[in-house]
């Protein structure tokens, strides 16, 4: 009889063992995690159909491309997020926190559903054609897509926004919301489920954006349905914060926990001598730059052999939407049964690491697939399948593989490195690095891939190809340098917290 109990002991404890990998949440954390964890799901959700309608519109379109993308994140992008980043830094030292949420996700709201139901459907007697066409006489074609820019100047307004998208609200504003209300220990158990719940919306908004892309014949039914969407759960996000703000930050001032709401108090140049001298955010812009560089680098190139392959919006929308349901799947997987157990079993620094290695990796297949074949000539054929084809799915699979890293481990690892800072450096800090810092490594790359299509002045991303990959290869080191020295930092800070408590 004690053999048995003692087997069964050891199955219930084995049980508990893989219960607590897979749901490392204890009852009493439940009211504060699941609100974090269905925001989390809104926001990837949205974010999912941005991602896909934006590359659409700007691929896609008449004498546009692909060539696009890199101006736009080169100089628009860049500039928008610096703009943002004054305006944020003015209003955290007179809003609140909860003041400063609404103010941040509101204008997102508001725009998305005026491209959506103003803008798009009437763009045909909006946009500048006739200039745009006197422009293209002047500069010459193979500038076309220097003038698309300004030809379609909804779709570029909405390329931003949809963009800086990912740096504010999901970055910023919800990441910053997470390190405030939660300690180390809750990150380490809590981040890599709250990156699995932002998979389950990417894998709902895949099967979305493919159904409304094939529901009509006429792309506006589908921007118009899709951004209503985009309102309406934008509307529900700030509802879930107003619910977390109420209950759960409320309280934790109530009990003398935090001093989460009220404003920070430093001036803007203040803040930025405060974020030059910290060592620690230098390492973690370093991350995300090399991250940002390196990725857009490839992304750009795939795209333009996307358009290639899918000319028409439609097709392409389905497309993307396909992907990000496979995306989403596989990071849900990776969240469950490698993120979490990764951090927690081997520790911070191999969790950090594993982001870049995977992605160099990945984009040494992408570039060996590149020039062992001839895209242009559609006769080209390895292993029996089109150079084209192949190209197009190999880029697919490092679009898959490096997103999923992202958000299972590169997010998870980057926020709790913020963790330990103080609360001034969390706030304006964080702003810097994610909204800048990031949108920096985008515009440089961008700027990259302009310059030397001005130097070769073909025109075309795929003639410039040779040329950026040593920088894919310098980016993706020096992000592994960063982690190495990051490591040190966020140990001498527990250190001193340890010492000081």
């Amino acid at each position: 009889m004690e053999k048995v109990n003692t087997l069964e002991d050891q199955q219930t404890s084995k049980f508990g063992k893989w219960r607590q990998r897979l749901w490392p949440v204890h009852a009493s954390e439940s009211k504060k995690f699941f609100p974090l964890l269905l925001m989390k799901l809104c926001i990837s959700f949205v974010y999912t159909i941005l991602l896909a309608t934006k590359d659409t519109l700007i691929v896609t379109s008449k004498g546009s491309g692909a060539e696009t993308i890199p101006i736009l994140k080169g100089g628009f992008v860049l500039l928008f997020a610096c703009i943002f980043m004054i305006i944020y830094s003015k209003l955290s030292n007179h809003l609140s926190k909860s003041r400063l949420f609404y103010a941040t996700l509101l204008p997102f709201i508001c725009f998305f559903a005026f491209y959506g139901f103003f803008l798009y459907p009437n763009r045909e007697w909006l946009l500048p054609h006739q200039t745009a066409d006197k422009l293209i006489s002047l500069i010459g074609p193979e500038r076309a897509h220097w003038v698309a820019v300004y030809r379609y100047w909804m779709d570029s307004i909405f390329f931003l926004m949809a963009e800086l998208w990912g740096g504010v609200v999901i970055a910023l504003s919800f990441w910053g919301l997470a390190n405030r209300i939660n300690n180390l220990n809750e990150a380490s158990r809590f981040y890599s489920l709250l990156s699995a719940g932002g998979h389950v919306g990417v894998i709902i908004a895949g099967p979305l954006i493919w159904h409304f892309s094939h529901a009509s014949d006429h792309f506006a039914f589908t921007i118009q349905w899709l951004m209503g969407i985009v309102s309406g759960v934008g509307l529900l996000i700030l509802f879930i914060y107003w619910w977390i703000n109420r209950n759960i930050i409320q309280t934790q001032e109530h009990l003398g926990q935090k001093r989460a709401n009220e404003p920070t108090k430093l001036s803007l140049i203040d803040s930025l001598k405060h974020l030059i001298r910290s060592p620690s955010l230098n390492y973690i812009a370093l991350m995300v730059i090399g991250y940002s560089l390196s990725v857009n680098m490839i992304e750009v190139v795939w795209k333009a052999a996307l358009k290639i392959q899918y000319p028409n919006p439609q097709d392409y929308e389905a497309f993307m939407g396909l992907l990000t349901m496979i995306t989403g799947c596989v990071s849900l997987f990776i969240a469950l049964f490698v993120g979490g157990n990764v951090i927690r079993k081997f520790g911070w620094f191999v969790a950090a690491q594993a982001t870049p290695v995977v992605l160099g990796c990945a984009s040494l297949l992408f570039l060996g697939v590149y020039f062992s074949n001839d895209i242009w000539n559609t006769s080209t054929v390895f292993m029996g399948v089109g150079a084209l084809t192949l190209l197009v799915f190999i880029g697919a699979m490092h679009n898959v593989s490096c997103k999923s890293m992202k958000y299972c481990l590169f997010d998870p690892t980057r926020e709790m490195a913020y963790i330990p800072l103080d609360d001034e450096t969390k706030v304006k800090g964080k702003a810097a690095v994610d909204v800048v810092a990031s949108r920096f490594g985008k515009s440089g790359s961008s700027w990259l891939q302009v310059v030397f299509m001005e130097i070769v002045g073909t025109g075309s991303i795929f003639g410039v190809v040779p040329y950026l990959a040593p920088f894919i290869l310098v980016a993706v080191v020096g992000w592994i340098i960063a982690i190495f020295y990051l490591q040190r930092q966020i140990n001498q800070k527990l250190i001193v917290s340890a010492e000081n408590a």
